[in-house]
């Protein structure tokens, strides 16, 4: 979907930015440098970018969504939003820069659990040794769907694609203790999604 002016647009994006950005504020209040993993259509990044003003927001994507990310940039004209980069998780070469904060929003339940495994796998690579890990989007408790719109929504996605799933959160939690990272929050936000947030430990 695209708006008036040809961008990409998520309608998801203008639900949800508010409560996630409420997460942000508190969480990345300390933070300086932002890597979001899967930026979409860029339309988060405008938003926490402006509303987050002391912090360098890094837009990545695959290859064929940076176009669109860089509309909705130029037009924002924000000094804290250098362009996007390339960033694939299953790419060899990562990022060589450090980050004190990642951000990634509706993506676990997209990739496959390989995918999710590799993006966890990777996060030393461009993580201070004090980041702050934030992921917003449904996830299973103890192998239970917290609602039935997100056993229907999961019913969904597996028609999509045999790969996509929604996640248990004990599980994604087993990957960042693999990552040394360590849970410290654990937010419900609406239509039943969560932002969950990491720490990583020294």
């Amino acid at each position: 979907m695209t708006d008036t002016t040809g961008k990409p647009c998520a309608p998801s994006c203008e639900r949800n930015r508010e409560p996630i950005l409420a997460v942000l504020q508190t969480v990345f209040a300390d933070r300086r440098r932002v890597l979001e993993i899967g930026s979409g259509t860029g339309q988060h990044a405008v938003y926490f970018a402006a509303a987050l003003p002391h912090l360098a927001w890094q837009t990545s994507e695959r290859a064929e969504n940076l176009q669109g990310i860089e509309l909705w940039l130029a037009e924002a004209g924000l000094a804290n939003t250098p362009p996007p980069i390339e960033l694939d998780v299953g790419q060899a070469s990562w990022p060589d820069q450090r980050f004190d904060a990642v951000f990634s929003a509706n993506t676990l339940h997209i990739m496959a659990w390989p995918e999710v495994e590799q993006l966890f796998a990777r996060l030393a690579d461009v993580m201070t040794e004090d980041a702050t890990l934030a992921v917003y989007g449904p996830f299973n408790i103890n192998g239970d769907y917290t609602s039935d719109s997100n056993a229907a929504f999961d019913r969904w996605l597996k028609e999509r694609g045999e790969h996509m799933g929604i996640r248990d959160l004990a599980d994604v939690d087993a990957l960042a203790a693999r990552a040394g990272l360590l849970r410290v929050a654990d937010h419900e936000l609406p239509a039943n999604n969560r932002c969950v947030v990491w720490q990583r430990r020294s």
